[in-house]
């Protein structure tokens, strides 16, 4: 008896088991693109119900992983009055330069304008509106809005224009400023203020992935990661092109970047120009350079002083220009792990002519290699290692800095506005930070002042200045020590070219570099 009420229920169970299943595979088969298949025959497709003003994520960091099929698709469309979401602007009509020259834009959301001639004209012209963010708190705000966090809290920006408001969203035609951006809310915690940041959510991730398989799931190439990741999660829509498509269930499960249930639509892309916006290569042995000018002398001065700053061990963010020059002049035996923003951990040196890849690429868009041991993550991942105090050194250029450690370097008003890029987030990270620069301006003005004229990337956030002529301590908010002088100069040369006071060490020396 207990065995036939067994079997019994086993059969019924069995039964319904199977209805459900049917209803399962109805509901997929019915529902037009669904879960198992999120392919569309053309990137004008997939974009078909894009409106007038739609706020739109661009992935990609300069040039490296942009969405160029999907970009190219939007400039056709008769859209207008668009809202682009990205790091920066690609260059004259270039990614999104594309979007610029048609005007199909009156609003962008970025941390760089880079080297955009259109973007900088539209933008001083007072055409087009820019709301500048540092690159972390970026990558956070797109972030946040994917997992559903309305705002949070961050370090950087505090004492900046980003936290007290005034910086130019808008120009009038005649140059001052029609729309400003406002004020943060500021919160203290344990002891530190924080600025509110509100998520970033959008209509639209427009991205770019290497892999796609039919259900969605996304594997991205190297530094071509960035900022397509987070995009992905943060959009009502997001569609991705990709450079190959696979059928369900091709990828290995533990390869996957983005689960497809973040993306809605999928394009294979053909012909990818990746254009690369700096090509930088190491030469080979038997080529021939030429002699480096007096300005090249300075810079490799610099930046062989900056070396002996480095430590076996340390993990290291290098800003564009003589930062990065240092790098060349760490010395043998020494392990030193160099960040780039962009999302990679172990940078190597540039390549060589054979070896270029428009997927690898540092945070100044130049061609790279990376060292054994190295990594490849979001541009959100970066920044936590960043915010979170996972770095011991940041070392960058500017513009000026104050006595008291004030940094400036992202904007000069109404003339430059370049944008901060990362450098906010880096100052504001707890590690160590050093400026690395000329002693002056070309027109011969100290770089080194008692306090910054030009607005602030970070407040009291420098703790060593290195130029060619001399090496400063910075006492954070109280001011500067001379610790070292330049070979040839005295201290008396260094107080005639340096605005900011300064105390001299009763320890002074000879400026030292790696090698001596």
């Amino acid at each position: 008896m207990l065995m036939q009420q067994a079997r019994r229920m086993f059969l019924a169970n069995s039964i319904c088991n199977k209805n459900i299943s049917l209803k399962l595979i109805a509901c997929y088969s019915t529902s037009g693109r669904s879960a198992s298949n999120k392919v569309y025959n053309s990137a004008e497709e997939a974009l078909a119900d894009m409106k007038d003003g739609a706020q739109i994520l661009f992935g990609g960091f300069g040039l490296c992983g942009i969405p160029e099929k999907l970009i190219e698709a939007i400039t056709k469309m008769n859209v207008k009055n668009l809202t682009a979401v990205s790091n920066n602007a690609g260059i004259d009509n270039c990614g999104l330069g594309k979007l610029l020259r048609t005007r199909q834009l009156s609003k962008m959301i970025l941390s760089y304008l880079g080297e955009n001639s259109d973007l900088s004209s539209q933008y001083l012209g007072g055409e087009l509106a820019i709301e500048i963010t540092p690159q972390g708190t970026l990558a956070e705000k797109i972030r946040a809005a994917g997992a559903g966090i309305p705002a949070f809290f961050t370090a950087t920006g505090y004492g900046t224009l980003i936290q007290e408001g005034g910086a130019p969203i808008k120009y009038a035609k005649d140059g001052t400023i029609e729309i400003p951006s406002k004020p943060r809310i500021v919160q203290e915690f344990n002891g530190r203020k924080y600025v509110m940041e509100e998520a970033l959510y959008a209509d639209y991730a427009v991205v770019k992935a290497h892999v796609a398989d039919t259900m969605g799931n996304l594997i991205f190439n190297k530094a071509a990661r960035n900022f397509n990741a987070p995009m992905c999660r943060a959009a009502k829509i997001t569609v991705a092109e990709v450079e190959e498509i696979v059928p369900a269930g091709s990828l290995n499960p533990d390869h996957i970047h983005v689960p497809g249930i973040y993306v809605k639509r999928i394009v294979k892309g053909t012909n990818y120009e990746k254009p690369i916006e700096k090509v930088r290569i190491t030469e080979n042995g038997d080529e021939k350079s030429k002699p480096p000018s007096a300005a090249q002398l300075i810079r490799e001065r610099i930046a062989k002083r900056v070396a002996v700053e480095f430590r076996d061990g340390m993990y290291a963010n290098l800003g564009i220009g003589i930062p990065v020059l240092s790098s060349n002049y760490i010395p043998k035996g020494m392990n030193v792990l160099l960040q780039s923003e962009n999302g990679i951990l172990g940078l190597g040196p540039f390549p060589t002519k054979d070896k270029i890849d428009p997927d690898l690429i540092n945070a100044g868009k130049e061609t790279v290699t990376v060292v054994p041991g190295a990594s490849y993550f979001g541009s959100d991942d970066s920044f936590a290692m960043i915010r979170g105090g996972h770095m011991d050194l940041t070392i960058l250029g500017a513009m000026e800095v104050s006595a008291t450690g004030d940094l400036a370097n992202w904007m000069i008003p109404g003339k430059l506005v370049k944008g901060m890029g990362g450098a906010m987030d880096l100052v504001a990270s707890g590690s160590k930070v050093i400026v690395s620069m000329e002693h002056n301006a070309r027109n011969g003005s100290s770089k080194i002042k008692d306090t910054c004229s030009l607005p602030l990337t970070g407040k009291e956030v420098v703790d060593l200045i290195i130029t060619e002529k001399a090496v400063f301590e910075v006492e954070k908010g109280v001011g500067l020590t001379l610790i070292e002088v330049a070979e040839g100069l005295t201290v008396d040369d260094i107080t005639a070219c340096t605005e900011a006071k300064f105390k001299v060490s009763p320890n002074v020396k000879k400026m030292s570099q790696i090698g001596e």
